[in-house]
């Protein structure tokens, strides 16, 4: 029994190798054998990365009602039970309210999922400044020359990743582990996990959320640079924008940044980033990021029925209007123009509750709750 059994493992493990599953090992490594079920936000010390590296730090102001308003009890049960690790509110640029639980602090790191996915838009905007990508309709095939020979991919842009209207062959599928979402975020190679996907649809024809897009861009970006996109990170957000910490953003085991997810960072300094749109892109008096990229990025686009721009979510049917970075488990940056606030939440919420359009029902609570108190 015990030889048929050790031969049926070397069997399983010979044919995960063949198909292209042996990301699964790392998975269940990582996941199981610690005893969660699944990602979370503590993830990153366990993959390799690169430092976004801080300059000079520039801490938040304190607004002189910093920590004086307290948030009503039910709001904190609701902040509680939806595993919620920091919940922070900007108003006129000042810290008006910080708070964690769990164990998590202002010093805490935790991982940005998704909320990867417009920094790394905004890092393509700042190479379009900088004249290092000719625009967000220049073709990923100017990048990657074979895409031109694969259906659909000759016409594959910028703007169509970005606005996740790419027509990928990827299923958005974070639970099923044998779909490319676990692959890319668990395997070795992400040049094998999303640049050999191929087109199930023409590009620009269809609105569908899809990593893989964002980390095409992330190839495209890469490539119209001589560093590392941490190093550009650093160089055109960390430190002008005068993080309080560095950040790691994970990579694969070839030192791609996973430009679809993992940023590990603390909540204050995710603020910042949000608190960069609200000024449209000047922080400390400088212009950090173009203000026509600013207002692109949350420009809602037709075939997401107004919900998405470029990386950024939108709620323009909400009664205060509101744009947010987004990721996975309930990790948001949210920016308020007219009541000039960001709000950042993060936590393992597994359970958010979806409008008809996709978007989190949790996010318009969480902007009516702040405006409610701290306005």
């Amino acid at each position: 029994m015990l030889q048929g059994f050790l031969v049926a493992v070397a069997a399983a493990i010979a044919l995960s190798y063949t198909f292209g599953y042996s990301y699964l090992f790392k998975g269940i490594r990582e996941t199981y054998l610690r005893g969660t079920t699944g990602s979370s936000i503590d993830d990153g010390t366990y993959f390799p990365s690169h430092t976004i590296a801080k300059g000079v730090p520039i801490p938040w102001k304190k607004d002189s009602t910093y920590n004086k308003k307290s948030l009503p009890k039910d709001f904190v049960e609701d902040l509680k039970n939806a595993k919620t690790a920091s919940f922070l509110v900007i108003k006129n640029g000042k810290l008006v309210h910080e708070e964690y639980w769990d164990g998590y602090m202002q010093t805490s790191k935790t991982n940005s999922f998704s909320m990867a996915k417009p920094v790394t838009v905004m890092l393509v905007g700042k190479a379009i400044e900088e004249k290092k990508i000719t625009g967000f309709n220049a073709k990923f095939s100017d990048f990657f020359e074979n895409y031109k020979n694969i259906e659909f991919g000759k016409n594959l842009t910028l703007r169509n990743l970005a606005e996740m209207e790419a027509g990928l062959n990827w299923d958005e599928n974070y639970n099923n582990p044998f779909l490319p979402n676990a692959k890319a975020y668990y395997g070795k190679s992400l040049e094998e996990a999303v640049l050999l996907r191929g087109f199930k649809a023409e590009p620009g024809t269809k609105f569908e959320y899809q990593s893989g897009a964002t980390q095409l861009l992330g190839f495209a970006l890469r490539k119209s640079l001589n560093k590392t996109i941490a190093e550009y990170a650093s160089e055109k957000l960390w430190q002008p924008l005068g993080m309080e910490q560095n950040a790691e953003w994970n990579t694969d085991d070839f030192g791609m940044e996973k430009t679809f997810c993992c940023i590990n960072a603390t909540s204050r300094d995710f603020a910042k980033l949000g608190q960069l749109f609200l000024q449209d892109g000047i922080f400390n008096g400088e212009q950090i990021l173009n203000k026509s990229i600013i207002e692109e990025m949350h420009m809602p686009t037709k075939l997401s029925n107004g919900a998405y721009g470029m990386g950024l979510w939108i709620n323009n049917d909400s009664a205060t209007k509101h744009y947010y970075f987004r990721g996975l488990y309930g990790q948001y940056i949210i920016i308020i123009p007219e009541k000039n606030m960001v709000i950042v939440r993060t936590g393992m919420n597994k359970n958010e509750n979806l409008d008809q359009k996709g978007r989190p029902k949790e996010v318009e609570k969480y902007v009516h709750e702040a405006v409610k108190i701290f306005d």
